[in-house]
């Protein structure tokens, strides 16, 4: 399938007829054979892709306002504000997650020359990482809930605001107890560790499904900046940690700099999102749609459905989003989302960070940089690579059956990750794959892939709905997500047991 992002026509033909919810037929009329929707054009062919493009299609035509004239993005400001959102929304758990030198630090009994060798201060710090995750995605889910049940009942901007706000707060506390010896109560420091992991990533996750529902009004382009943003918080973190790794000796002045960073992030987005309502661009997208209405099968949507303003009788308007026809439509996306974030839970970081160097040496290489440099920051620019590509290339379809094929296919990482130098391993003891140059190579197919296809499922979930159910898709592709990684995160740890 071919999209092409590019500005939306000043108008779009009044006779267009109205879709119901429950009706999975496209009807669009255009003079020239161009089918213009709130995201891309998309130009007319007998190409076996013409189904896909009327999944996309099936989100209601975005009509102009009265009065209003569609802007230009000037400098890329709303572009550049989604970008900077992405990086923020999962900076704080990608520096959670690759302060793994500082947790090892903080874990073990300092104070004690037997560090370590209690079976349960050993089990902690065996499968620390395991622990995290499943912390970081349980309570995503509950949030991601509450989320969906708080669209027509609190502003968005209250969810992103308050929930950048406790970010930060929870940030400022790790900032302290980077200071305190904790080596006198190291199982309470690991409570408290995983106390606020859980806080951050609910947080995190209300404030990635907002944003990301609010992208679902908008082209398709600024929904593929806030993904792509998120990469690049990967990225910025791995880059951090190699410096920090390369310029201290020691892992608290390290780990310093990694949650002051963080911190003045989120500081940064709080002025960000601020400002995005000041842009004429965005502010013609963020104009208020009527909220979503119940519709039977046989009813047809009215004209406040394509974001005209009209008023409605009250005991029309739903205040939690009608969650039937967002599950129908998005059930294929949902399952290739569900299962690329379990293959890539289950491999990233639990698996993955475990993969030691083959070499035997105690050069800087084999001790201090090959989980940093050969896991984290290579994951995260792959998968920065392929979300970007989808900038450029949306292939395949939200319809086609090549989509789903492809997101199968990454089942076959478990084993090569697990065939390489993981340890500590009981009972697999087979390593066929003796070089470093593997899990190297594995590990960016496994981000470039991730990158790739998540980003595809994600930008089309909100565009195969009507506008005004835009936001209650993203929260519910967020929730897929979730979901996801929830089952990757209690795979890994399951998995982790039997090697």
């Amino acid at each position: 399938m071919s999209l092409r992002t590019g500005q939306l026509p000043a108008s779009v033909p009044a006779h267009l007829p109205c879709l119901s919810l429950s009706t999975p037929a496209v009807a669009v009329v255009s003079e020239d054979d161009v089918y213009h929707s709130s995201n891309s054009t998309y130009r007319a062919s007998n190409s076996p892709h013409k189904a896909d493009q009327e999944a996309l299609l099936g989100k209601l035509l975005d009509h102009s306002a009265p009065g209003l004239q569609r802007p230009e993005d000037r400098f890329n400001g709303t572009y550049i504000i989604f970008f900077s959102l992405g990086i923020g929304g999962l900076l704080p758990w990608n520096f959670f997650v690759t302060a793994k030198e500082y947790w090892a630090f903080k874990l073990r009994n300092c104070s004690s020359p037997a560090s370590g060798k209690d079976p349960e201060d050993t089990d902690i710090l065996n499968y620390f990482e395991s622990y995290l995750a499943v912390a970081s995605t349980i309570p995503s889910l509950l949030c991601l809930m509450a989320n969906f049940l708080l669209i027509n009942r609190v502003q968005v901007h209250v969810r992103v605001l308050a929930s950048l706000t406790v970010s930060l707060i929870i940030f400022v506390v790790m900032i302290v107890l980077v200071k305190v010896d904790t080596s006198s109560w190291t199982r309470g420091f690991f409570s408290v560790t995983i106390v606020c992991m859980a806080i951050v990533s609910s947080s995190s996750t209300v404030f990635n499904s907002s944003v990301y529902g609010l992208t679902g009004s908008f082209p398709m382009r600024n929904a593929q900046a806030l993904i792509s943003g998120g990469a690049m918080g990967g990225t910025v973190s791995a880059v951090a940690s190699l410096v920090d790794l390369a310029a201290s000796s020691d892992v608290r002045d390290s780990a310093l700099a990694f949650f002051l960073t963080a911190a003045v992030f989120l500081g940064l987005c709080v002025g960000l999102y601020l400002l995005l309502p000041r842009l004429e661009y965005a502010r013609y997208y963020m104009r208020p749609v009527g909220p979503a209405h119940m519709f039977s099968g046989e009813e047809e949507p009215s004209q406040d459905t394509l974001g005209i303003p009209s008023v409605t009788p009250r005991s029309r308007v739903a205040h939690t989003p009608p969650l039937g026809p967002i599950l129908k439509k998005t059930a294929g996306l949902g399952f290739c989302t569900i299962f690329l974030y379990l293959v890539t839970a289950l491999i990233f970081p639990a698996i993955s960070t475990n993969i030691q160097s083959m070499h035997k040496s105690h050069s800087p290489w084999t001790t201090k940089f090959f989980v940093p440099l050969t896991v984290f920051l290579l994951y995260n620019f792959a998968d920065l690579c392929g979300r970007q590509i989808t900038a450029w290339i949306q292939m395949p379809g939200p319809r086609s059956k090549v989509l789903p094929g492809l997101v199968l296919l990454r089942i076959c990482f478990v084993p090569l990750f697990l065939l390489c130098n993981y340890q500590p391993r009981s009972h697999l003891t087979v390593v066929l794959f003796q070089s470093d140059i593997y899990p190297v190579l594995f590990t960016c197919l496994l981000g470039l892939s991730n990158g790739y296809l998540s980003t595809l499922v994600l930008i089309y979930g909100p565009k195969i709905v009507p506008r005004e159910l835009a936001e209650a898709t993203g929260v519910v592709m967020s929730f897929y997500m979730a979901v996801g990684l929830m089952l990757g995160s209690a795979f890994a740890a399951l998995l982790e047991h039997f090697i």
